[in-house]
């Protein structure tokens, strides 16, 4: 069974963007000026991705509806070995539970002055709370396990900024074990001394901004051919299914 005939469109996505909630990220990162800065960028949709927490996903959703900017909502997991992982999910409800996994498995309390800040955020970026947990901690749980877990709800599972030696797949575990489902690998640099490597490995290449300051956001992305905006849609481009594509972007367009 193949899909219908359909006119695919073009969406410029910029999926991985921290918010103030993230230790390591900027306290300007907050809702309503990381959507401003999107649109600015003419990005169509962007994936919240801060360390082990969906916290702020809510909010910034609320403002990129109004913006008529689609928000997807993730987790950058850092798993046991260390490895920084992507988790992006179509549904609020399935990201709860993922998010409820990681914090039965996330150990330690944030010291703000080593760390930094880790602000929950509403949509007028108003500050609700200040998470206590050590997000930028590694949680107990296997890169199998979390890839596992993602597929189960139907999410995309993509191995973060590859090309750097501290917490990328490749430079904390040598290689990219063998038969592990990844949907893809991100880099985050055009310049990258392991791009070449990455010609012979079987798993698509996308590249996203990793922004943690707001003129990052949209440095790097991933423009997708597909019907719409869907995460189904995105499996579809990453492995050139029923017409689906995507093009790499480095540096502003």
């Amino acid at each position: 069974m193949t899909d219908n005939p359909r006119i695919l469109n073009a969406f410029r996505a910029d999926l991985h963007i921290h918010t103030c909630l993230s230790p390591c990220a900027d306290l300007e990162m907050l809702p309503t000026k990381i959507v401003q800065k999107a649109k600015l960028e003419g990005l169509d949709v962007i994936g919240i991705c801060d360390h082990n927490s969906s916290e702020n996903v809510t909010a910034i959703k609320k403002i990129g509806k109004r913006a008529n900017l689609t928000v997807l909502g993730g987790i950058e997991v850092t798993s046991r070995e260390e490895v920084h992982i992507l988790a992006l999910f179509e549904n609020d409800k399935d990201l709860d539970e993922f998010q409820m996994m990681i914090y039965e498995n996330l150990q330690g309390v944030n010291d703000e002055d080593l760390f930094g800040s880790q602000l929950v955020v509403d949509e007028q970026d108003t500050i609700q709370s200040s998470n206590e947990r050590l997000l930028i901690g590694a949680t107990e749980l296997s890169i199998d396990e979390i890839v596992d877990k993602v597929h189960s709800l139907n999410g995309i599972v993509i191995a973060s900024h590859v090309d750097r030696e501290r917490f990328g797949i490749i430079g904390q575990l040598g290689i990219i074990p063998e038969g592990l489902l990844l949907d893809g690998l991100e880099l985050s640099s055009e310049l990258s001394p392991n791009k070449e490597d990455l010609t012979s490995v079987n798993y698509p290449v996308v590249t996203f901004s990793d922004a943690h300051y707001l003129n990052d956001i949209g440095k790097n992305s991933t423009t997708f051919i597909v019907d719409a905006i869907q995460v189904d849609e995105l499996k579809k481009a990453l492995l050139g299914e029923h017409g689906r594509s995507f093009t790499t972007h480095f540096g502003h367009c």
